[in-house]
């Protein structure tokens, strides 16, 4: 199997999807609107929606099924860039080699556009429960994970500590926990939300959760990694931009070395997750193609 192929294939089904959940619209308010389109239509690999499709098919469901929950964690995961890039945040101008969203439309419209898709994701999950494309119940406990991984004990608390750790040398256990609730919690919820979409047992979803942390751990080193080694160019938004932001990473704390070595161990972790399903291809390919990636 093509990886990168099968990943365009799911990244273009997102994408068309999204851009009928947000339209173009002329209004009162189409600028928070057209912030919100700017940030969601800026590319990247869409990871976290392929991650959604392909556990509802491995678990036995169609990839269209889980297409709703698919955008709702991509509406997530763009609010959080575009909160991420605020002058109060990282203040950082580029997001996937474009300006980022406060730097075309302003920050007080960015700060709306990123709250509208912090919300959204609910809303959509609600309607696909509604409508029946997956069931009321299921779609209840895919909003119930979501704001459980994005809230306090995932990605929002992740993203406090991170504040908290400017300018200082936590212990590298610290490090971890902090980056298991900024990143790893997101793509945990992307593979678990995937099986319950299917119906799938709290086995399969049990695997495919620590899956998603174990590549969302040699996800985010790998950033670490890139934010030294990599060009502006390829990479898409500033490098060097966390020792500039007096941010103390993984690879600050174990060198580049040892992170690249931890980075196969948790690949090669994720992998026998694996097996608890079966016609893997993808996803085994997929956590290899992140681990080697160079933007």
């Amino acid at each position: 199997m093509n990886v990168k192929e099968q990943l365009l294939k799911y990244a273009r089904m997102t994408e068309n999807a999204l851009g009928k959940y947000i339209p173009s619209a002329d209004c009162p308010q189409k600028s928070v609107i057209d912030a919100a389109r700017y940030s969601l239509s800026a590319g990247g690999k869409r990871l976290r929606p392929a991650l959604v499709m392909e556990f509802c098919r491995v678990c036995g469901g169609k990839p269209e099924t889980a297409l709703p929950v698919a955008c709702a964690i991509e509406m997530m995961h763009t609010f959080s860039l575009i909160h991420d890039d605020l002058p109060c945040m990282d203040n950082d101008d580029l997001r996937r080699g474009k300006p980022s969203c406060h730097k075309a439309f302003g920050e007080a419209t960015a700060l709306l556009a990123g709250d509208a898709l912090a919300i959204m994701p609910f809303e959509v999950i609600a309607k696909a429960g509604l409508d029946k494309t997956i069931s009321a119940e299921d779609a209840l406990k895919i909003s119930a994970l979501l704001a459980e991984l994005a809230g306090f004990e995932g990605m929002i608390g992740g993203q406090t500590l991170d504040l908290e750790y400017e300018n200082k040398q936590p212990p590298l256990s610290a490090i971890v926990d902090m980056y298991n609730m900024k990143t790893c919690a997101l793509l945990e919820f992307c593979c678990k939300a995937g099986c319950i979409a299917a119906g799938a047992d709290e086995s399969k979803q049990d695997a495919a959760g620590k899956f998603g942390r174990s590549i969302g751990l040699a996800f985010q080193i790998t950033d670490d990694i890139l934010d030294i080694t990599a060009d502006e160019k390829t990479l898409g938004k500033p490098i060097g931009s966390d020792k500039e932001n007096g941010k103390y990473t993984y690879v600050s704390a174990v060198g580049i070395d040892k992170a690249r070595e931890h980075v196969k161990q948790l690949t090669a972790e994720a992998k026998e997750f694996l097996n608890e399903f079966s016609d893997t291809e993808f996803l085994n390919g997929l956590a290899g193609m992140l681990a080697e990636r160079s933007n």
